[in-house]
């Protein structure tokens, strides 16, 4: 979980502080549009959008503001950002190494319903982002903000 290629250089796809009503929501829905743009995968853009749900969460929740969300191109797509006012980096849990939500093949859709009873418990949330991105996100420190990351389209594991 290094640090991306230039934290803090991307566009900037939405911003919020701590007054902003629903900045989950307009983040996710933010995201969904610049990805579509990009013609990113439907897939991709659904995962990628519940990864920054939790990140923007957790920001808002443990953070200062003000917060920023970004996009970055990497070679291999594409990089988003949750920049807040804290410079403390949080303390990460330790991750499973494998699938957080298998299929149940007798109910054809338990995986579903095993994230969304996850969602629903507190402290989860970067178990979550690490099985959409498949292992690809972090923080990093930029000076006097934090910066969480996460690789749009990483090949689960």
């Amino acid at each position: 979980m290094s640090a991306p290629a230039r934290a803090g250089r991307g566009i900037v796809i939405y911003r919020w502080n701590d007054s902003t009503r629903l900045p989950t929501a307009e983040a996710r829905l933010a995201l969904g549009e610049a990805l579509a743009r990009l013609d990113v995968e439907e897939e991709a853009r659904e995962d990628a959008q519940l990864a920054l749900s939790e990140l923007v969460a957790n920001a808002t929740e443990h953070a200062c503001g003000p917060y920023e969300v970004r996009l970055q191109r990497i070679l291999s797509g594409w990089v988003c950002e949750v920049e807040d006012g804290d410079p403390r980096l949080p303390e990460l849990p330790q991750l499973p190494t494998n699938p957080l939500f298998p299929p149940e093949e007798e109910s054809r859709g338990g995986g579903l319903d095993s994230l969304l009873s996850l969602l629903g418990e507190r402290g989860r949330g970067l178990q979550v982002v690490h099985q959409l991105t498949g292992g690809g996100w972090g923080f990093c420190r930029t000076g006097e903000t934090k910066v969480a990351w996460f690789v749009v389209g990483a090949a689960a594991t």
